[in-house]
């Protein structure tokens, strides 16, 4: 008998063990592509490479540089166009109003800890002084605010501290949220450009997904070429190391203190005891790195676990997948104020201030998938006018950081979500404008849901991408 059973548990774990590659196949490449990149750098280290040399080394890393800022424009404008636009305030309601200020109030919080955080760890150590007035600098950042030609904000903004040009992210994030707001207004007769906004939406995620796939190679080639060119490898192992434990160290203090306490302060109910509850989705999300995927299971566990009203769960936690990101917000803005320090760069307070304000409302739309931040980074990069050649260094340790950003991300949208009590009316409809792309459920956030009839003739919700 025990001829035949001993092959049972074989035939179980290789289905599980190729489950499991396939779900985590490209955090699996990135992961090799480091320590590939690692390998080769100190292989080839010790070669001299001359300059043209290294140039043609470092071309695949370069490659992934390029692509990630292409992607910028089009990621901004449509995402916050999109968003802006699907959201029918009149019908969201003062339980709407206060979940959405709930969202950038967090996420405005978790940016304020990450920049602290990054100013008294200081990963990237020196800075070098700056004779600009502050007054001078926050007059250069309303002047992003309020571009005079929008074609010319895609390539050029006005110095905030620096002479770099760069795309001025903060016109194009405060235009895209006011056109996406002027589009809901007209009615029937906008319906046609914010179609046209959401179907190019999606088409931008679909192009991210290929490049994430491309990353193995990047990163590879990036932090070799980065091991190759720099003079001090022990000081950049430090600076890493120092970047990584600042930014689970925002986590720990956002997830662990503040939203708890923010949660205690509204509800009077112990926040640790409602988090018992969401044990499995909280797993599920540093397991698999996206907020998407932890979606459903965040929805049943906050239900029945928590006896958190249906009406309220399906309607709050979708939004929060989609427009909180406070786990994003802290790395984000650490990594901003990392690569500054590194290359001897001093933020005045006009960029802190961009830092601050970019990474909210990049916030808003921002994919859910894994390394889905990095491009982000590399939004406030241009912001601030740094250069972005040292997002390889993001790339390298991101499959650490993203485990613990993700974790708090959910946290934020599951403790918007409270019980509701017995003397609230139940929630009324809520009408959004999204457009659903089936075949690349995985690789966008999903924003809200639409609202479809069954055979009975009552609602049924229906699950919707942006």
């Amino acid at each position: 008998d025990t001829r035949y059973r001993s092959p049972a548990p074989q035939r179980r774990l290789c289905p599980l063990l190729l489950r499991f590659v396939r779900g985590n196949l490209l955090v699996l490449l990135t992961v090799s592509g480091v320590l590939v990149g690692v390998g080769l750098g100190m292989a080839v280290r010790p070669l001299g490479l001359s300059k043209a040399h290294m140039s043609y080394f470092a071309f695949p890393g370069e490659l992934l540089l390029r692509m990630l800022k292409m992607i910028i424009l089009p990621l901004v404008v449509c995402s916050l166009v999109s968003g802006a636009a699907s959201l029918d305030t009149r019908s969201l309601g003062k339980l709407g109003g206060i979940a959405v200020g709930y969202f950038l109030v967090t996420t405005l919080i978790a940016s304020g800890i990450g920049v602290t955080l990054a100013f008294i760890i200081r990963p990237g150590e020196g800075r070098v002084s700056s004779d600009k007035e502050p007054a001078d600098s926050f007059l250069d950042l309303a002047r992003n605010l309020f571009p005079s030609n929008l074609v010319a904000a895609a390539f050029r903004s006005v110095p905030v501290g620096s002479e770099i040009e760069s795309m001025n992210i903060l016109g194009l994030v405060l235009f895209a949220m006011v056109f996406g707001v002027a589009l809901k207004k007209l009615g029937p007769e906008g319906e046609e450009l914010i179609r046209f906004f959401n179907a190019f939406n999606e088409a931008t995620m679909v192009l991210v997904s290929w490049i994430m796939w491309y990353i193995p190679v990047g990163v590879m080639f990036l932090v070799s070429s980065k091991i190759v060119e720099m003079e001090g490898v022990v000081l950049l192992v430090t600076s890493l190391g120092k970047y990584i434990f600042a930014s689970i160290l925002g986590h720990v203090i956002h997830g662990g203190i503040v939203l708890p306490l923010i949660y205690f302060g509204f509800t009077r109910k112990n926040p640790f005891s409602f988090l018992s509850g969401l044990i499995t989705p909280l797993t599920t999300a540093f397991a698999t790195c996206s907020s998407s995927a932890t979606l459903p299971s965040m929805i049943k566990c906050v239900e029945e676990n928590n006896g958190v009203d249906k009406h309220i769960s399906r309607f709050i936690l979708p939004i929060g997948a989609t427009v909180n990101m406070d786990g994003a917000a802290i790395f984000q803005c650490i990594a901003a104020v990392f690569i500054a320090q590194l290359n001897n760069y001093e933020l005045n307070g006009g960029q802190i201030f961009t830092i601050l304000v970019t990474a909210t409302a990049s916030s808003v739309g921002a994919a859910g998938i894994p390394a889905g931040g990095i491009i982000t980074i590399a939004i406030i990069l241009e912001a601030i006018g740094l250069p972005t050649h040292d997002l390889s260094l993001m790339l390298a340790v991101d499959w650490i950081v993203d485990r613990t950003t993700t974790v708090v991300n959910v946290e934020g949208d599951a403790l918007g979500a409270p019980e509701r009590a017995e003397s609230e009316e139940p929630l009324s409809e809520v009408k959004v404008e999204a457009v659903a792309n089936a075949r690349e459920m995985e690789e966008t956030s999903p924003l809200v849901t639409h609202h479809t009839e069954s055979q009975e003739g009552a609602p049924e919700a229906v699950e919707s991408v942006l």
